[in-house]
């Protein structure tokens, strides 16, 4: 066929796509909501906040992933058929000092990791797999990544691997394969609280690479994969290591405001505050505020009095822009009050986003058309002669 040649016939020019896809929709999904202007999300019909008060990881995970919150007779079930999955298969256990030698962010590791398993265990596309087979292979996934990471961790400083507890929900046994020692139950609720707050949280662009690797018909552990390649920067789950970092920069309460002011001559951002969507206070910062003031110390009553300061900083240098804390900034402050690492505050969060992840996978796999945009061209105009 001959190039197209001529004038094209004048038409009216196509809107500008919305900067990052901002409120764009596109697709349906049952597993929940973030409404930004009301500064709310929720989990199926449930307060994403209420949960995190109230219920555990597993209560979550098995709420996303088949649809109900489980009766006490079904969490024991759920539990039960977990707990064997945790455990680290020796196909990665032989791996992990290669692994941890190698160096790199702990998320590289489990990346590789998780690739490896999905080879060794024939993981198989979801397009050829029965609904209850992608559920297993999701649930086989969700289990084993707090065990992989905590390994390679202990692996890196010297340490042997802990094995999971039976008799351990997910917050307990994550500071526990830590650290080796059973922690205080303070910690373990205030972890728990942070893990179920950030199991799930509308289309972020780790969830959305997910889905979009899913639509494919992919195996369930490269959808996993290429989330953790879009979860490792630094302006999505690299985020909470940099708010802790800023904070301490920042020091006394008093600095705050030159420091902020300093970032924005400079043209830096400020991390731990403004979000994507929320319009108003960020309401797992609002939740994480509350539990590292119970949680007690220095830190977090230093944080309450720098935020403050951050936010009036703010608003005095971008009037008209709500600019608050987010999750990221006080999410430092209490894995760090419960002995988590900074290195190890975005593999905490992966823990449980994971859940989320194949949440989304399960459900994109249920629709049999591939995500496939569209793109404005805007270069130099074409057919043009070839010199």
């Amino acid at each position: 066929m001959n190039a197209p040649t001529g004038t094209p016939e004048p038409h009216e020019p196509p809107h500008e796509p919305p900067p990052g896809l901002r409120g764009v929709v596109v697709t349906t999904t049952g597993l929940g909501d973030v409404r930004g202007e009301e500064g709310f999300f929720h989990y199926r019909q449930y307060s994403a906040v209420d949960l995190a008060r109230t219920r555990t990881v597993e209560d979550v995970w098995f709420l996303l992933h088949r649809g109900h919150l489980p009766s006490a007779a079904e969490l024991t079930a759920f539990r039960a058929e977990v707990a064997p999955l945790r455990v680290l298969p020796p196909v990665l256990a032989d791996v992990l000092p290669a692994l941890a030698a190698a160096g790199g962010p702990p998320l590289a590791g489990l990346r590789t990791a998780l690739s490896l398993l999905g080879a060794a265990e024939g993981a198989r596309p979801v397009l050829d797999l029965t609904p209850q087979q992608r559920a297993a292979d999701a649930l086989r996934v969700c289990a084993l990544v707090p065990t992989v990471l905590a390994a390679l961790h202990r692996t890196r400083v010297g340490l042997a691997p802990v094995a999971p507890r039976e008799d351990l929900d997910a917050a307990a046994n994550w500071l526990w394969m830590l650290t080796g020692a059973q922690a205080p139950p303070a910690h373990v609720r205030a972890l728990r609280r942070y893990l179920v707050a950030t199991v799930d949280h509308g289309f972020n662009a780790s969830t959305f690479t997910a889905r979009v690797v899913a639509s494919t018909g992919a195996d369930v552990v490269a959808a996993v994969v290429a989330a953790l390649g879009a979860f490792s920067g630094p302006l999505h789950g690299g985020a909470p290591d940099r708010a802790l970092a800023a904070l301490e920069e920042i020091g006394h309460p008093d600095r705050a405001a030159a420091w902020v002011h300093g970032q924005l001559a400079a043209g830096r951002r400020v991390m731990g505050f403004g979000h994507a969507v929320y319009r108003t206070a960020d309401p797992r910062s609002v939740l994480l505020r509350e539990t590292a003031l119970e949680l007690g110390g220095e830190l977090g009553e230093r944080a309450v009095a720098v935020e403050e300061r951050v936010v009036a900083a703010l608003a005095e240098a971008k009037p008209g822009r709500a600019l608050h804390a987010n999750v990221e900034y006080y999410a430092g402050v209490v894995m760090a009050t419960c002995g988590v690492p900074p290195e190890l505050f975005t593999p905490t969060f992966a823990t449980s986003r994971v859940v989320g992840w194949c949440a989304h996978v399960l459900e994109q796999a249920g629709d049999p058309r591939i995500v496939r945009p569209s793109a404005r061209y805007t270069g130099p105009p074409a057919p043009a002669p070839v010199p």
